[in-house]
């Protein structure tokens, strides 16, 4: 999908310099929503809907580079926004410019807002600049060498969810402490007035009254939960009895666009005939984690979002060099059980949920934000205050999450 004819370098409406030739709508602003990867762009969606019915805005998309790009060119597609190559967004003016994650943003010619992609900012990634490792590790998002370029900080405003980020960011990057603002979180909201749906997300998941819902979340990567032991989704599908359990999987969006979305749904297809229900990655995956009795995850940001759902979350190997010791997620990792490969899984699951301790576990989701309720509100505020404009008198609300799609399979293993 793209606004150029065979000509790549001509700009077509409503980006050209006589647009008012052209443009049906006269618009006063123009905002470029900066996708870097599937999880980015879900994650600013939740900020781009705040200009819902706005006439005066026109919001572009585009497509940054990034090393799990895979996938969002059928995640704009399939939204139906107006797309900007990235060589025509980095040479156009824009009043202002939303990412949710760094490569890329200081060649453009707007002011930046960052927002994190994921529960806060609980990933350690190395030290160093721009490729250039050095020793020690710093707190992706937070840390000087996404922030800083040329010596300036590149954001000019830096979306935070709870105020002790503001501490952690001070420790890493100083110089870009002018420019936070704790805004809140916008999934912590969305699973907040979801949580009171439950029995409706269980019924489209088909699961009954008397079954027990296992999730399994897995982030991306080598130390994540799938990585370590991918056989184990094969286990909880073999051991756990039907009549008592439904087992689900929800992948992170990296999984499915690395190794390609065919290339999953094969592996995945002979469990699924034998049920397991694989949660989408177009789906809202909110639902199927307020659904679930229990959560056996990693260090990834689904498994800290279930710390407020009640159920008791069990976790695989978490590599800790992956984590800041000061996180939310680091302090689940404190808490929760881990999961052993070769004990039986049903007593794990049992064991896990004698350990539940709800006020431990509220513990640990209070740090996840520290304005609960406050995102939409006070994101739209951020947007329009540097946009320059009047933000509508009418309270923006925070609505609860679409019932949960699950990936169906033919007999190829095609569905």
């Amino acid at each position: 999908m793209s606004l150029t004819t065979p000509d790549a370098h001509r700009l077509l409406v409503p980006v050209r310099l006589d647009v008012e030739r052209w443009a049906t709508r006269r618009i006063r602003r123009r905002v470029l929503a900066v996708v870097h990867t599937v999880t980015a762009g879900q994650r600013l969606l939740e900020a781009v809907q705040l200009l819902e019915g706005e006439a005066r805005v026109q919001v572009f998309f585009t497509q940054a580079p990034d090393v799990f790009n895979h996938g969002v060119d059928s995640f704009l597609e399939q939204l139906g926004g107006l797309v900007l190559p990235w060589h025509q967004a980095v040479q156009l003016p824009f009043d202002l410019a939303l990412a949710a994650a760094h490569g890329g943003l200081h060649e453009l010619h707007a002011p930046v807002v960052v927002l994190p992609h994921g529960a806060g900012h609980n990933k350690l990634v190395p030290g160093g600049h721009r490729g250039r490792q050095v020793t020690g590790r710093g707190v992706y998002g937070l840390n000087r060498q996404w922030l800083i370029q040329d010596g300036r900080v590149v954001p000019e405003s830096i979306v935070l969810a709870h105020h002790e980020e503001l501490t952690r960011l001070g420790r890493e990057c100083p110089e870009a402490l002018p420019v936070a603002e704790v805004v809140g979180d916008p999934c912590f909201d969305r699973i907040s007035v979801s949580l009171p749906l439950r029995a409706l997300y269980r019924e489209a998941l088909g699961v009954r009254t008397r079954q027990q819902l296992v999730l399994a979340c897995s982030t991306w990567g080598p130390g994540s939960l799938l990585g370590q032991e991918w056989e184990l989704l094969e286990r909880l599908v073999d051991e756990l009895p039907r009549e008592d359990f439904r087992v689900a999987v929800l992948l992170h969006p990296h999984v499915w666009n690395a190794h390609g979305e065919w290339q999953v749904r094969s592996w995945l297809a002979a469990l699924g005939r034998s049920g397991l229900l694989v949660i989408s990655q177009y789906a809202d995956w909110v639902g199927a984690l307020v659904a679930a009795d229990h959560i056996v995850g990693d260090h990834g940001s689904v498994s800290l979002y279930g710390a407020m759902t009640g159920a008791p979350v069990l976790l695989g190997h978490v590599p800790e060099d992956t984590l800041d010791p000061g996180s939310p997620a680091a302090e689940l990792a404190s808490i929760a059980p881990r999961l052993h490969p070769g004990r039986p899984l049903s007593r794990q699951l049992a064991r896990s949920a004698a350990a539940y301790r709800k006020e431990r576990y509220q513990q640990v989701a209070a740090r996840i934000t520290s304005e609960p309720g406050q995102f939409a509100v006070r994101m739209r505020a951020l947007i329009y205050r540097k946009l320059r404009l009047r933000a509508p008198a009418v309270r923006p609300r925070t609505d609860h999450a679409a019932l949960p799609v699950v990936v169906r399979h033919d007999e190829r293993g095609i569905a």
